[in-house]
């Protein structure tokens, strides 16, 4: 593409309505692929959604929908809005003193943006969808149009087909039996005027250069049966090709729903104040600032912050997590979460398009493109696939006739029933079906996969990598004991260390200081505060230099003798954090921390090592607190580690099988990219939701092992529903060769096969990860 095409280059969004099965998108794919101008074509068959890139000096936006009516599909633009790049700025924790105490976990420091394969545009993705498109109502393949969507199947396009081609059946079979003489054409008009559809749009899909769709099958089979004088089976295949549509057509839109459903979470209109006065506005324009209220039994209308009230918040539509916590003025709420008590007044930090169940949907209809190997293959292999039989059914025309006298009627009927089983729409839909139902499962229960190739990467882990702080631990270390050297009360130990500590966010910090404010105790002034990297942190505290480190760096400077450095030992192997307090060369004592272990993390590790995969933890913390967490859990550990030590580690580790690391989303960054698969620990924050493969937004560890049964039973769905849709193709491929099957059992073989196939993966909606097998 020279320069000039690539300024003239545009980025274009469609809703597709009607994609029922694989090879839909695939029509649709190499159709619009052929136009001039049109590049990086992407489809997703469940988000009915088709993005591509568009040089608008070579083919306009007109001409790609016209190319998509023309095949029978709905299209419209997808509303345009403020584009949204929900990647991290990379600007890490508050910054403060910014120190890294040696015995914590240095990646704290190294807030790094995690660059995931799949970068798109995010900006908000309302469907619209174009009715009464060329095609549509008449006989033939009619997609589905969301206006039909909540009817009953005969209110819809699809069902009105059904009761039209039944008939025309009908009155043939009425007429055949009071008039035989003209029984014969009353079936002829049936099949014609059911058939002129499907052929008119086979014929638009060969002028694109596709000659074996479904449609061209069909017509096929369909006039060929007229020729052999199959005129009652012609008609009846019609038929039954029109209720397969409509079987496949409910199915395709039940695999849908999962994601319709979390739409439908957030409240479509919220209680605005303005001057003391509240009034209804619609949810969708809530603009950040703003402040709503949410009374007892309501849902919350957007993303924000509790500004008034406190009550219990039920977040189980955004988490999963089924007990309602507490929240009070300064606690962050989700848009889609229900307040179970009292009257909540809510500041607004988050637009619409913006919201945690948005961006969670975009996340989830985006993860198509992100497609599993598995899928990648029965791509490839559809392609060649209907080809083959073709040439296959004309051998089977052709070859007995000529080659041992057969009769040609007998030949032609049974290679016209393989024409019928040539179409790989069962075998095609049989990967993302599965994948579909996954992620909408997934999603209902906090546990997020950015696609195919994560859930497959997922059902393969063999070892689970944990980062400690933040992950197995809560993240916020407490202060367990306070040590004093000499006359130094602990009221002056803390004083001085506050002053050193003051203003920096470090989670040992917050900890100092938090304690320093339970004991009443007000920290000394100080002023020239700096990070010692990897030791601790320094500042002028009175008028005199005072150091908080870590007990060997303390040691080496004279701020901790050798009996105090065997103290700070035994509280790390208690599986403390100690840091030592001092001024120059004078000690003043020891204060310990210690961050415990989140209360399911044993019965994860337990969980795991009951899937046959073994779990480690990588920190940076003391070797002494890591042995004393690990041995806690009854987990192998490596400490002392720096970033680059963790990534070392995953690749020695992802040579011997599948590995996942886990972290807290913006932390271990090189880690989580190179492992099979990175997943995110964060109650739907948006490191937890951009960053990695996967994410965990309930914070619970048992959700890691929850998650590797849930791509584990996909992966075994998809096999189920491979298996299936080849197994019928093989059984009635032979059956139609040796006759024992005709036309009409072949066409219910085809759109049989895709029902069953999508029946079996809307399992999975109903599949409880959390239970263990």
């Amino acid at each position: 593409m020279t320069t000039s095409e690539k300024q003239s280059a545009a980025a274009c969004d469609w809703t597709v309505s009607g994609m029922d099965c694989g090879s839909c998108a695939t029509k649709i794919k190499d159709a619009v692929r052929r136009l001039p101008g049109v590049s990086g074509v992407e489809i997703g068959i469940m988000s009915e959604r088709l993005r591509l890139t568009l040089d608008e000096t070579q083919t306009g936006r007109e001409k790609v929908e016209a190319v998509v009516k023309s095949l029978g599909y709905g299209i419209a633009p997808r509303t345009a809005g403020a584009k949204q790049d929900f990647v991290l700025s990379g600007d890490g924790p508050a910054a403060g003193n910014g120190h890294d105490h040696a015995g914590h976990d240095h990646d704290h420091d190294h807030a790094h943006d995690h660059d995931h394969d799949h970068d798109h545009d995010h900006g908000p993705k309302k469907a619209a969808v174009a009715r009464n498109d060329i095609g549509h109502g008449s006989p033939g393949h009619v997609h589905d149009d969301p206006a039909d969507r909540g009817k009953r199947w005969y209110q819809t396009a699809k069902g009105k087909l059904v009761i039209f081609t039944a008939i025309l059946l009908a009155a043939a079979w009425i007429i055949e039996l009071l008039a035989p003489q003209i029984g014969k054409w009353a079936f002829v008009a049936a099949c014609v005027i059911g058939v002129a559809p499907i052929a008119r749009r086979a014929f638009a899909a060969l002028r694109m250069g596709q000659p074996f769709t479904i449609e061209s099958l069909m017509t096929v089979a369909a006039i060929g049966a007229l020729f052999i004088n199959a005129a009652e089976e012609a008609a009846l295949v019609v038929f039954l090709f029109a209720v397969g549509e409509v079987l496949e057509g409910v199915a395709a839109g039940k695999a849908r729903d999962g994601i319709r459903a979390l739409a439908n979470l957030v409240p479509k209109t919220a209680l605005l104040e303005v001057g003391g006065a509240t009034r209804e506005v619609p949810a969708s324009s809530l603009l950040v600032g703003q402040t709503v209220l949410v009374r007892p039994g309501d849902r919350i209308p957007a993303d924000g912050e509790i500004a008034e009230g406190t009550s219990g918040v039920d977040d189980s539509p955004v988490t999963g997590e089924s007990v309602p916590v507490t929240k009070g003025p300064g606690d962050p709420v989700f848009a889609g979460s229900i307040n179970t008590e009292a009257a909540l007044r809510i500041t607004v930090t988050k637009a619409a398009e913006d919201n945690t169940i948005a961006r969670i949907i975009r996340l989830v209809e985006e993860a198509e493109d992100a497609r599993a190997p598995t899928e990648r293959f029965i791509d490839r292999f559809s392609r060649w696939y209907m080809p083959a039989i073709v040439a296959v059914a004309a051998l089977v025309v052709v070859v007995p006739p000529l080659a041992f006298g057969q009769p040609w009627d007998t030949w032609i009927y049974r290679g016209l029933a393989l024409l019928l089983i040539g179409c790989p729409c069962a075998l095609v839909i049989s990967v993302p079906a599965s994948i579909a139902s996954a992620l909408s499962t997934g999603a209902r229960r906090g546990l997020l996969m950015k696609g195919g190739a994560v859930i497959e990467a997922a059902a393969r882990t063999r070892r689970v990598a944990f980062d400690k702080t933040g992950t197995l631990t809560h993240g916020r270390p407490a202060v367990t004991d306070i040590v004093t050297f000499g006359e130094v009360t602990e009221v002056d130990l803390l004083a001085v260390a506050a002053g050193v500590e003051t203003g920096s966010s470090h989670p040992l910090a917050v900890a100092i200081l938090n304690k320093a404010q339970e004991a009443g105790v007000q920290p000394l002034p100080s002023r020239d505060a700096r990070a010692l990297m990897g030791k601790g942190a320094t500042a002028t505290v009175g008028d005199a230099p005072a150091w908080v480190a870590s007990p060997r760096h303390a040691l080496e400077i004279g701020g901790l003798d050798e009996a105090g450095l065997r103290q700070a030992a035994g509280f790390e192997d208690e599986g403390k954090t100690a840091v030592a307090v001092f001024r120059d060369k004078t000690p003043l004592g020891l204060i310990a921390m210690r961050d415990e272990p989140r209360g399911d993390a044993a019965e994860a590790v337990r969980q795991l090592t009951g899937m046959g995969v073994s779990s480690v933890i990588l920190t940076g913390d003391n070797p002494r607190t890591a042995a004393a967490i690990a041995g806690g859990l009854g987990m192998e550990f490596q400490a002392d580690m720096m970033p680059e030590d963790k990534l070392i580690a995953i690749r020695r580790m992802s040579e011997q099988g599948g590995v996942m690391m886990i972290g807290d989303g913006i932390n271990d960054a090189p880690a989580l990219k190179q492992a099979n698969v990175g997943a995110a620990m964060g109650s739907g924050t948006d490191v937890a939701l951009e960053t990695a493969d996967a994410a965990i937004l309930r914070d619970r560890v048992t959700d890691i092992p929850a998650l590797l049964r849930l791509a584990r039973a996909t992966m075994t769905n998809i096999r189920q529903n491979v298996t299936l849709a080849l197994g019928l193709k093989a059984v009635f491929l032979v059956t139609s060769v040796l006759g024992l099957t005709g036309l009409w059992i072949a066409i219910m073989a085809d759109t049989g096969a895709t029902v069953l196939v999508t029946l079996n993966a809307l399992r999975l909606l109903r599949f409880n990860p959390e239970r263990e097998a």
